[in-house]
């Protein structure tokens, strides 16, 4: 009996792949990483495949590394797979190549993620996949969740029947993480097919002392031609084996899968052929097409390698005399894209006659593919000499190879399309999931969910993309006709479009805390027309204040979640109700408590309680719209930046990216500051008259949000009116006025300025943010207009360190980040002259995600260059840097040293040369330099040319600092060799490592500077080896520079460490703990300060710095800034959700790895002491 579920392609595809492994050699990659928590998680719970025994899985350091594992467990003879995407699957070539060579029967599953080129991109095309066409493994595409799963299994079939390795991919994001109702597949449906012979013969043929033979041995050129030509047989035998699977599966399951399925007219002239999501959107537009009249069909190709002429040609039509082709990839300096080349090679081979051949691309980096553009496909192959090389769903407006298209509605009206907007961190997306299921479980009904995300990382726009239908569903693309809109919130009003979507006669529902007397005031003239134009049915719900009032905080999404059941109308809310409370019981009983639930369960009732519906009045179709002012040309932030903020970049033309110089990637700095994202619920104010001027709320604020002003008198009576200020404290500040600045728009609402305040009364309390509203003034006023005093005190105390300019400011990070409070202060140290190195991360998605770049320059023009390569390369990358920086300035020293014996600007030169070695110094001397050689006269040509290289390289003169940061991911494990390597050339590099104990950006997944007993996504069951100790190792070298600091527990530490790295002319690095929303901490990321002193003072957590240059002095390298333990590790390591999991699940497992990882503490602090004592 088939089983229907709502299930996701990236799960549809583990659970095909669960059945048929026996070792998954994993490693976290998004949009991928989710097959391999779900495998692990199913291996915990003591799930078996289909050989009776739970998947062994294994957690690498990096995607080379799980390939590697690949393949030796396969030479050994267990049937293994993996899971990856993008420049993971790019890391894994080379064994894969060595798998294809011997034909080993692995199988990769792939969700097609684009390969970073000028710039990175998380979602999904071809790129990837395209890119490892040559290797010589099968390579099989499915198109939708239930493809994954019935296809996934053919793979696994065909890989051991075949005795060859293949790779199912299938589109990022748009079906990895789409949810459908699906048939899932029964274990014992496929067991029966499964060839047991192959496997005994791929056993025997394994390598084992038993029966050795050897492999991986070196040809000469006599022979490896042959050998390799030797395999073309083996190769022509898989397309007849992959379609004997899926008529096999075609059996089970009732579908009719082949290796190139044709679906259209029988007497079609005109076909698309493509592969993946898209082909299900073109069933749709090929049914439309036809219903006018038109003879269209559609090819989705799902065996890509290898390419089947035969099998192919079988599906085609006779009548066809027109083919365009879909690639969703673009291959560079190619006469055409990949699908395009081998369909056109099968066509021209074939015999028959075609009119037109032609080629396009399509979706790259995930955009939206809609029925317009299909459309325009089919319009384009009807003319009578159709564009080739043409693109769709852009304006190219330079080359000019787009296809005009106009939106097309297919009408379905079987169908219920919702769409909801949210904010990223209120559960708006997992309500929805939630509500997806529900529906999926008790209805039946089909359901569709996909959720489109801003690249923010938290407290970004989420929009949650809902149908539900009595017919399978096939859009592929986002809802453009909704029945029903929620706007989660208000925010979003006045910056988007939210009812552009909304059907006439429409739902719309407003989560606010206005009235609706309010409403004419508030809303947008916009929204107030589109909502009377469609005659929209309008209601009002304070979920915020609902969610505030039961404890939840942020946590809107169980109130909102009532609402939609009440307002949808698909199930009735006595079901809805006793299903959402029933999914709370079982999501948080366990991890969180009664208490949880119950609040949870108040939730829902007040969801359905609070609402009331508001009339939309007449007066409202004329309400007046503002019209925006016609952007100026060459205006960046009007012209870029605000469409994509406003998420209208679909409609930026190419030449825009040539015009402003963005093609190689370039993009200005600091733009974050336009961001306004007004998020926050509650912001702080400041108390003057409690203020003790200590600056930490400025040191922790994860988004620079909060600053400290000084003011001359002049500025003082220059200021706004209620802009309060008292006299500044410390010395050398008497001649200043001082006031704590909070920027209302740009702040998150975390609290960790007011949690951290140590004033006996704070001095910072938290007010809702509409009532702070007017801050706005007086930040553009102290902050933006008033200049940074630059007499502020040295940088050696905390306080004077935030007098100084942050060059990081407004990241998108998570309110109360861990991480970025460390990085805003390296920046204000050594942001002028300093460059980074960023491993890709969340260090890199909060460091540059379009169009939000939160690295800032002063107003001289300096500030640090940034750039993420790649994730397993930070180190080397950052080398290059130095490298590159220490060869010019070599080749300047040499041409100022030259000046100076010829008598050019020889005392200007003598102080460079003398300064060369430190940073301000080294600059002043530059500026004096540069003066003095613009007027100077050179008396011989060797002395010009030596005076122009230097005025022509001005700005490789002076000191710079090079750092590298990134995360625990890379430092410990994907980078860490690379890492190694440079630190141990000895050179002057510096590292910031973000420990946050698990791979943070990709959902976090383990990595070896998790704790024994943490649950994280890849050690489900709780990791059972201790944490990799970092410093330790490098401490090692004698000569690295290494201090494990944590901000919350020793400010003066950190900034001591900080400084002390930086000045050590080595290698350095500076390990910093970082909480992480990952970790479960206590009362929410405001309280991330708090918990980095916890965890020092219970010995989870130890502060050192290691600096060599104290061995001259006769001093001790080591030194430890962290007293012995006083506090309780258990009782802290309990609080934290992530080891409260496994004592919740594992209640006897945990007692055991607790009081295993409390005895490694002990003996970790009581080695430190001991280095403390005698560093031999």
């Amino acid at each position: 009996m088939k089983q229907k579920v709502v299930m996701d392609g990236n799960t549809a595809a583990a659970y095909a792949s669960y059945a048929f492994t026996e070792v998954a050699a994993i490693y976290p990659i998004t949009p991928s990483s989710q097959m391999a928590e779900s495998v692990d998680e199913w291996a915990s719970q003591g799930k078996k495949n289909l050989f009776g025994k739970p998947v062994k899985v294994i957690e690498m350091q990096s995607e080379a590394g799980a390939a590697g594992t690949c393949h030796g467990s396969l030479q050994a003879g267990a049937l293994t797979a993996t899971y990856t995407a993008a420049q993971g699957l790019l890391l894994m070539i080379p064994p894969m190549f060595r798998i294809a060579g011997e034909f080993l029967p692995a199988v990769f599953h792939v969700s097609a993620r684009t390969v970073a080129q000028n710039m990175w991109s998380i979602f999904g095309d071809h790129s990837d996949v395209m890119t490892c066409r040559s290797i010589g493994f099968a390579m099989l595409a499915s198109a939708c969740p239930q493809e994954s799963m019935d296809l996934g299994a053919v793979a696994h079939l065909s890989a051991i029947k075949a005795r060859h390795p293949f790779m199912h991919f299938f589109d990022g994001f748009r079906t990895s993480h789409e949810m459908q109702k699906i048939d899932a597949l029964d274990y014992e449906d496929l067991r029966p097919l499964v060839d047991y012979d192959q496997i005994r013969a791929f056993r025997a043929n394994s390598l084992n002392p038993e029966h050795p033979h050897a492999r991986g041995t070196t040809a000469g050129t006599e022979t490896f031609f042959q050998g390799r030509e030797a395999s073309n047989g083996h190769y022509e035998a898989i397309p007849d084996i992959v379609q004997h699977y899926m008529d096999e599966i075609n059996k089970i399951t009732g579908r009719n899968y082949k290796l190139y399925d044709y679906y259209g007219a029988p007497d079609a002239t005109e076909v698309a052929v493509a592969m993946g999501s898209v082909t299900e959107t073109m069933r749709e537009v090929v049914d439309e097409l036809n219903c006018r009249g038109r003879k269209v069909g559609m090819i989705s190709v799902h065996l890509f390698r290898p390419f089947s002429a035969k099998h192919f040609l079988s599906v085609l039509p006779e009548t066809v005399k027109k083919v365009a082709v879909l690639d969703r990839t673009k291959e560079s300096g190619s006469v055409g894209e990949p699908l395009y080349l081998d369909v056109k090679a099968v066509l021209d081979d074939s015999g028959r006659s075609f009119s037109a051949v032609v080629g396009g691309r399509y979706g790259l980096a995930g955009k939206d593919t809609t029925p317009g553009q299909i459309v325009a496909v089919y319009d384009n192959l009807s003319q009578d000499a159709p564009k080739t090389n043409f693109t769709i769903g852009i304006v190219d407006d330079v080359t000019h190879t787009s296809l005009p298209y106009h939106e097309v509605t297919i009408d379905k009206p079987h169908e219920i399309a919702c769409k909801l907007w949210g904010t990223g961190g209120d559960g708006t997306v997992g309500a929805n999931k939630n509500s997806v299921k529900i529906i999926g479980d008790l209805t039946e009904k089909y359901a569709q969910a996909y959720f489109a995300y801003d690249a923010k990382k938290s407290g970004g726009v989420t929009q949650s993309h809902l149908r539900f239908s009595d017919q399978p569903i096939h859009a592929t693309y986002l809802v453009q006709s909704a029945d029903f809109v929620a706007v989660h919130n208000p925010a979003y009003l006045t910056k988007f479009d939210v009812a552009k979507d909304l059907k006439p006669g429409g739902t719309f529902l407003l989560n606010c805390q206005w009235s609706a007397e309010e409403l004419d005031e508030k809303l947008p003239g916009n929204l107030k027309r589109g909502l009377a134009e469609k005659k929209a049915k309008l209601y009002l719900i304070d979920a915020s204040h609902i969610a505030m009032k039961l404890g939840l905080g942020n946590r809107t999404n169980t109130v909102l979640q009532s609402a939609f059941f009440k307002l949808a109308g698909i199930i009735s809310m006595e079901q809805a109700m006793d299903a959402m409370k029933e999914a709370i019981k079982k999501t948080y009983l366990v991890k969180a408590g009664q208490k949880v639930v119950d609040l949870n369960c108040a939730a829902v009732d007040e969801g359905v309680q609070a609402l009331h519906q508001v009339e939309v009045p007449a007066s409202w179709l004329n309400a007046p719209v503002e019209e925006a002012a016609p952007a100026a040309e060459g205006d960046f932030l009007e012209q870029v930046f605000k469409p994509m903020d406003r998420m209208q970049g679909d409609s930026l033309p190419v030449s825009v990216f040539q015009k402003f110089g963005t093609v190689d990637g370039t993009w200005p700095s600091g733009t974050s500051k336009y961001d306004k994202r007004r998020d926050a619920i509650q912001i702080p104010r400041w108390e003057p008259a409690a203020c003790i001027q200590c600056n930490l709320c400025s040191l922790v604020c994860p988004h620079a949000a909060i600053r400290p002003v000084l003011l001359t008198e002049e500025e003082k009576t220059a200021a706004p009116a209620g802009f309060a200020t008292v006299p500044a404290k410390g010395p050398g500040l008497e001649k200043y006025a001082f006031r704590i600045q909070v920027s209302p728009f740009d702040c998150l609402g975390c609290g960790c300025c007011a949690n951290v305040c140590p004033a006996k009364t704070k001095a910072l309390t938290m007010e809702s943010a509409e009532s702070q509203a007017g801050e706005a003034e007086n930040w553009t006023y102290g902050v933006e207009q008033v200049p940074v005093k630059q007499d502020a005190g040295s940088d050696k105390t905390v306080k004077a360190s935030q007098f100084k300019k942050p060059y990081y400011e407004f990241p998108p990070a998570c309110a109360g980040c861990g991480e970025t409070a460390y990085i805003k202060l390296v920046t204000q140290l050594f942001g002028d002259h300093m460059y980074i190195a960023n491993a890709s991360g969340c260090t890199a998605a909060h460091g540059g995600s379009l169009p939000s770049t939160p690295y800032c320059k002063d107003d001289r023009g300096f500030g640090p260059p940034w750039e993420q390569s790649l994730f397993e390369d930070n180190a080397e990358f950052a080398f290059g840097f130095l490298q590159a920086h220490d060869t010019v300035n070599s080749e300047l020293v040499d041409a100022v040293e030259l000046l100076r014996d010829a008598g050019v600007a020889q005392a200007e030169c003598e102080a460079y040369l003398a300064s060369r070695e430190h940073a301000k110094e080294s600059r002043d001397a530059t500026d004096a330099l540069v003066k003095a050689l613009e007027s100077a006269a050179c008396e011989t040509e060797e002395t010009k040319e030596a005076r122009d290289l230097v005025l022509q390289n001005r700005e490789f003169l002076s000191k710079k600092s090079v750092w590298a940061f990134g995360g625990d991911g890379w430092a410990y494990d994907i980078g860490f060799g690379g890492l190694d390597h440079v630190l141990a050339s000895g050179k002057d590099i510096n590292m910031l490592v973000l420990d946050t104990e698990v791979y943070s950006n990709t959902g976090g997944q383990s990595s070896k500077a998790t704790s024994a007993g943490a649950v994280a996504q890849f050690a489900a069951s709780g990791k059972r080896t201790k944490k990799k100790d970092l410093g330790r190792m490098l401490m090692s070298y004698g000569y690295v520079y290494v201090a494990q600091v944590a901000m919350g527990a020793d400010p003066n530490q950190t900034l001591k460490a900080i400084r002390e790295a930086e000045a050590y002319p080595g290698p350095s690095v500076v390990i910093a703990y970082a909480p992480c929303t990952a970790h479960g901490i206590p009362h929410g990321m405001g309280n991330c300060q708090n918990e980095m002193k916890r965890a020092v003072d219970a010995g989870y957590w130890h502060l050192y710095r290691y600096n060599p240059a104290r061995k001259a002095e006769g001093k001790n390298p080591f030194v430890l800034d962290s007293k012995e333990p006083t506090g309780d590790y258990l009782d802290f390591i309990r609080s934290e959700r992530r080891f409260a999991a496994l004592e919740a699940k594992f209640p006897e497992e945990a007692k055991k790895v607790f009081a295993q990882a409390q005895q490694d503490a002990k003996e970790r602090y009581a080695s430190y002491a001991a280095l403390n004592e005698n560093p031999d």
